[in-house]
């Protein structure tokens, strides 16, 4: 069943290293092998009851100046702004750039947005919890920002006239950071991650918001419960406009591969992200 105001994170014994930082925007604890399930999202696996359409989009390798220190950012593109002018740029998991977050945006692209995958990690793409872990871990948080800023500017150079941030896990909470920090997001739709105080003040709000969160997460720090309603107080506080869901899930419930994979939080979710990018960027 799922519930308006629900929160969302996974914990749950699997064999596998995880490194979910109890502070996003610094340096990430580690957790033990079994401590939790990390964000894998194979959502292009799935076909949505709100996105009717399931032939290819066009996709272009791009890209787009920044002021990350490490220089221009690379990225996909997929999508025409000829055709639509909502653009949203899918923040991609600890995994980097990889396939399955590319065909996630072009899933979400289906509902009528042009999408871009910033590459933050240029080019590194890990196979292996371990090596993600790292990759996450030395991550330039503020270079990240600068990245999406600069996926931002481009879309809309492009010309999109409203753009939208939306990211999962390490994505979730760029996608809270980016609101805060860049005047040009339009709406964000954050899953399940909420960044560190050192990287941002989330009071500094000012787009419409759309949370979603799992009732049953339990990464202290990131996205528990006690987390999320400190997110939700703070939304409350800066009056800007928000929704928050929580569901009856564990984090990562819009994984496909995962043992927390819920299928009707999933499609319900993403049902609700794509409405409200619809509505906020028109």
């Amino acid at each position: 069943m799922i519930f308006r105001n629900q929160s969302i994170f996974y914990s749950l014994p699997v064999n596998t290293p995880s490194c979910v930082c109890s502070n996003a925007g610094g340096k990430f604890a580690k957790k033990k092998t079994s401590d939790f399930v990390l964000c894998r999202l194979h959502l292009f696996s799935i076909t949505y009851s709100y996105s009717g359409i399931q032939a290819s989009m066009a996709q272009n390798r791009v890209t787009f100046k920044t002021e990350n220190k490490l220089g221009d950012c690379p990225g996909v593109v997929t999508g025409d702004p000829a055709s639509t002018k909502k653009g949203l740029v899918v923040i991609q998991e600890w995994w980097g750039m990889n396939e399955q977050i590319i065909q996630e945006a072009e899933l979400i692209a289906k509902s009528g947005f042009v999408t871009l995958n910033p590459d933050l990690y240029r080019g590194k793409v890990a196979t292996d919890n371990e090596t993600a872990g790292h990759y996450m871990n030395d991550l330039d948080w503020p270079g990240a920002v600068a990245d999406i800023k600069g996926a931002i500017l481009y879309l809309k150079n492009a010309g999109c006239t409203k753009v939208g941030v939306t990211g999962f896990c390490m994505g979730g909470a760029l996608s809270l950071a980016s609101a805060a920090l860049i005047s040009e997001v339009d709406a964000a739709a954050p899953f399940y991650g909420i960044p560190g105080k050192a990287l941002c003040d989330l009071k500094n709000i000012k787009c419409p918001v759309q949370c979603h969160f799992g009732n049953l997460d339990t990464l202290e720090g990131f996205s528990a419960p006690k987390d999320q309603a400190l997110l939700e107080q703070t939304l409350k506080e800066t009056g800007v406009v928000f929704e928050f869901y929580r569901y009856e899930a564990n984090h990562a419930f819009t994984n496909t591969t995962s043992p927390n994979y819920n299928k009707e939080c999933c499609e319900i979710a993403l049902k609700r992200m794509c409405e409200f990018m619809n509505k906020n960027l028109s």
